[in-house]
């Protein structure tokens, strides 16, 4: 038995183009896709361009959208990638953001906090350096916490494939913190 998707209902309201359906969806669905765009970009301003694209692209298709054909957060996460790609593609190396976090507080921060942001942002750093396919399955299985089918499913890979993908990635993303720890912080060289 098929499950049901817990987004039909909503995709329908926004179709209808109900005032409050938009707000709710955004609501719902931003901070996942915003977090999946910076992972996969390095860039929280280009992860916002993302999202909002993302929404022009519901926005638009709700009004056609066929209940059953595909899970809405399936189809959803499939285009905020393929946003993330086009831009990759156009930019042709990803840089980290430097960006302080927005609300941050300027006074001096416990040791427990600043190892953590560094510890980030090695971690950001390294990540950058993946090929974009493993960097992908690194983010849908530990960032976006899906299961191993739906990560492959939407990557359009056999779960085989995926976990492949996964051991090159963590043997990569620890090669890549041993060459940031060996440099004294440095952007590491790209690993495939």
């Amino acid at each position: 038995m098929k499950e049901e998707d817990p987004d039909t209902a909503l995709i329908a309201r926004v179709g209808n183009r109900e005032p409050g359906a938009i707000r709710e969806i955004v609501a719902r669905k931003l901070p996942r896709i915003v977090a999946l765009a910076a992972r996969m970009l390095g860039d929280r301003d280009e992860a916002n361009d993302v999202a909002q694209e993302a929404f022009l692209r519901i926005w638009n298709i709700a009004p056609k959208w066929r209940r059953g054909e595909a899970r809405f957060d399936t189809w959803l996460h499939r285009v905020t990638l393929n946003l993330c790609y086009d831009r990759l593609r156009r930019h042709r190396e990803t840089t980290v953001s430097d960006d302080l976090p927005e609300a941050a507080d300027l006074s001096p921060l416990p040791d427990e906090r600043i190892e953590t942001a560094r510890a980030n942002e090695r971690i950001a750093a390294a990540l950058a350096t993946l090929p974009a396919r493993q960097r992908e399955a690194l983010v849908l299985q530990y960032y976006q916490e899906l299961p191993n089918a739906e990560a492959a499913a939407l990557m359009g890979v056999s779960v085989d494939a995926l976990e492949s993908l996964l051991a090159r990635a963590r043997r990569n993303l620890r090669a890549a913190l041993a060459d940031l720890a060996k440099s004294g912080g440095d952007a590491p060289k790209e690993h495939r």
